[in-house]
């Protein structure tokens, strides 16, 4: 749990000096702001993606996934719960009398708030570093700090465009990666015995890259994906190597 701490220290006080900072910036760099961040998560997303040993695997996940959670719409479950942070902690309200000003801010605050949940909770350190963490291995906290510092700027650059809302991420940090943490603890051990431990991080990991590109998407404002619709295909992934492995099905003949 140190690690989820640290990262959570770390995006606070990266949203906090964006807030301060954000102001006092003309909108056309906070727009190159959101843009640069969009192609370092476009990066970062295909160089995840790769880590993949069989494309058919991040393809039923993510076409698996995104049925799921469009049917479970949790995109709209987070942007509710993002509107209600908006209106509880800042005093605004979305009714049918709300000014013009009032809807853009409480569209600001949502998006800022869905934008740095997904970024922050979606990668490779999110779930290696937060298990091994649990586990108390050193290496785990190692890769969680430097996700902190990683997170630290991000944070920093995210609240600097889109306000406050990217403060509220850190409760989503606190959900994943302190029940990743609450995993490793539990059942960690177990896990990296597992012979299928490797390329079930591998295929987890590549499919959340692929969810990092169509965030990306977003950020370069290309298209508006429902992104969160697509978080069950992390689950779905490795779900498939657990299962092909217990019937002795190869996912990798090649």
């Amino acid at each position: 749990m140190g690690g989820a701490i640290l990262n959570i220290i770390a995006v606070l006080a990266g949203s906090g000096l964006g807030l301060l900072i954000g102001s006092r910036l003309p909108a056309r760099v906070q727009e190159s702001v959101v843009f640069g961040l969009g192609l370092v998560t476009l990066f970062v997303g295909l160089d995840n993606a790769r880590l993949t040993g069989n494309v058919i695997i991040p393809l039923l996940s993510v076409a698996s996934g995104v049925i799921i959670g469009e049917l479970v719409n949790i995109q709209a479950g987070l942007e509710r719960l993002g509107g209600w942070l908006q209106r509880r902690f800042t005093g605004n309200t979305a009714n049918a009398a709300a000014t013009s000003s009032e809807m853009d801010s409480r569209t600001r605050f949502i998006t800022g708030f869905v934008t740095a949940s997904l970024v922050f909770c979606v990668g490779p350190l999110t779930f290696l570093g937060s298990i091994q963490d649990g586990m108390g291995l050193p290496v785990g906290f190692q890769q969680i700090a430097i996700k902190s510092a990683l997170d630290f700027f991000a944070s920093m650059a995210f609240a600097t465009s889109f306000g406050v809302g990217v403060m509220f991420s850190a409760g989503t940090i606190l959900l994943v990666q302190g029940g990743l943490a609450l995993l490793g603890m539990g059942v960690g051990a177990a896990l990296q015995a597992s012979p299928f431990y490797t390329p079930m991080i591998n295929e987890m990991t590549a499919t959340g890259g692929l969810l990092l590109v169509g965030l990306a998407t977003i950020l370069l404002g290309l298209k508006q994906p429902r992104m969160a619709n697509f978080l069950p295909a992390l689950v779905i992934a490795p779900l498939i190597v657990a299962i092909a492995g217990a019937l002795g099905i190869n996912l990798y003949p090649f």
